[in-house]
């Protein structure tokens, strides 16, 4: 165990993330590699810090009915994770709460402030935390009840209605779930499925990818296959591959391929036979997928950092046979994984990533063969970036379309959504208990 209790290394990525904009996950794994933590209270640190991000906006509702004046940053997120241990863990005692976060105050502050924060949390033992039925607006009870921003729910409203909204925002706050996928030039699901059940970990069959499993019970990062023979992959980020619809031999472009994970599903689907080129913009990026193809023994995939608005610099026209595209998004889909990307994110930067994405597709199409198919994905749930996107580059190309074939090939789960359109199909995170996902499958008008 370190000098520092686990409440106290929570507080200090807090501040981090909640002030300066750092990314949890990557914090919270800096913070467990550099201190002495047991699995117990690796556990009770990312719950805190995941738990306390997710809830930030009904924290700060329920807190400024206690409080009314400005306080130290530090202060502030102390009171909401001591919050939110009283208001949504149910395992620590409210006293064990109150203790520590007063024992941390005496440390980073003075007594005075230690007074201030152990009376705030006495009241809010004695009172209870404050009802949200009073609040009159149904955008800002949405906001308040599920730590979404106003304008954010307000947008997914106007786009989708507020049941499909409501249930959204109710579904960001719930743990995701584990999947895995296997390598199926190693081992064959069956066998996999078997083995990890050895190892304590229950698995199920994924329905929208042969190769995938979702983890029932245990944790497969601690299997001996891992990350050899499977690799953690969201479901619905599996479908993107298998709806690519590759075979072996094929020349395949992955035009924004970081982390890998698509990447190197591709690959294995082509049975590591063919040719994939893989770019992303940064060489760090790069490495990752280079990394990932290594330790899976897949040799066809050929990385390179482009930025991929130039390809045509690179590559003559109808060249590859597939296209992924899996276009830099907002990210709106992730939000149980990245809690922080909600409170960063601006309706600017929507528009601005719209920009990008245009020139991304209007840059790889051309290399397209005229028999090939090009998928466009992200994992966000904005029609900007989705549905009206494909539907002004359809606009502006009459000779380019929806593959009608992609609609008929989706799994039979998909097929009763309600988010497909004449564009695609819109994966929402309550669909599967998994990110939330846009993808289609774009054609030349003469191969249909």
């Amino acid at each position: 165990m370190s000098n520092k209790s686990v409440r106290e290394i929570a507080l200090k990525l807090l501040n981090q993330v909640g002030e300066s904009g750092g990314f949890s996950h990557i914090l919270i794994n800096q913070a467990i590699n550099n201190n002495n933590l047991s699995n117990q209270d690796k556990g009770l640190l990312t719950e805190i810090v995941y738990g306390t991000l997710q809830r930030k906006l009904t924290l700060e509702y329920y807190v400024k009915h206690f409080v009314n004046k400005k306080t130290d940053t530090w202060v502030k997120w102390l009171l909401y994770m001591s919050v939110y241990q009283m208001a949504f863990l149910e395992r620590v005692p409210d006293h064990a709460v109150i203790n520590e976060a007063v024992t941390i105050a005496k440390k980073r502050g003075h007594k005075g402030i230690s007074g201030f924060i152990n009376g705030v949390l006495r009241n809010v033992q004695r009172q209870g935390v404050p009802d949200t039925s009073q609040i009159k607006d149904p955008i800002e009870k949405i906001s308040v009840e599920t730590s979404h921003p106003y304008w954010l729910v307000k947008r997914w409203i106007d786009q989708y209605g507020r049941a499909t909204t409501k249930a959204m925002c109710e579904s960001n706050l719930e743990t995701k779930k584990l999947s895995v996928r296997v390598q199926p030039l190693k081992n064959t699901v069956e066998h996999v499925q078997n083995l990890l059940n050895k190892e304590g970990i229950e698995t199920k069959h994924s329905e929208l990818s042969q190769q995938g499993l979702n983890i029932i019970k245990g944790n497969p990062l601690n299997s001996k296959l891992f990350p050899k023979e499977i690799t953690i992959q969201d479901e619905t980020s599996m479908l993107v591959s298998e709806m690519l619809d590759v075979e072996p031999g094929m020349k395949v472009l992955d035009a924004c391929s970081a982390p890998g994970g698509k990447t190197t599903h591709i690959a294995e689907k082509m049975n590591n036979e063919g040719t994939v080129i893989a770019y992303d913009l940064h060489d760090k990026k790069v490495k990752l997928v280079k990394d990932k193809a290594e330790t899976l023994d897949l040799d066809i995939i050929h990385t390179s950092a482009q930025d991929s608005r130039m390809l045509n610099e690179i590559h003559q026209e109808e060249s590859f046979d597939r296209i992924l595209l899996d276009a830099p998004c907002s990210g709106l889909g992730v939000l149980r994984s990245k809690p922080d990307i909600k409170y960063h994110k601006t309706e600017q930067d929507i528009y601005d990533l719209t920009k990008i994405q245009r020139e991304l597709l209007e840059s790889v199409f051309p290399l397209l063969k005229s028999n090939g198919s090009l998928i466009y994905s992200t994992c966000t749930v904005d029609q900007n970036e989705n549905e009206d996107q494909i539907k002004a580059f359809l606009d502006d190309h009459p000779d380019v379309q929806v593959d009608p074939n992609f609609f008929k090939e989706l799994p039979k789960r998909c097929q009763s959504l309600g988010g497909i359109s004449d564009y695609g199909i819109q994966i929402f995170p309550q669909d599967f208990n998994a990110d939330g996902f846009f993808l289609t499958r774009l054609i030349k008008k003469s191969f249909v």
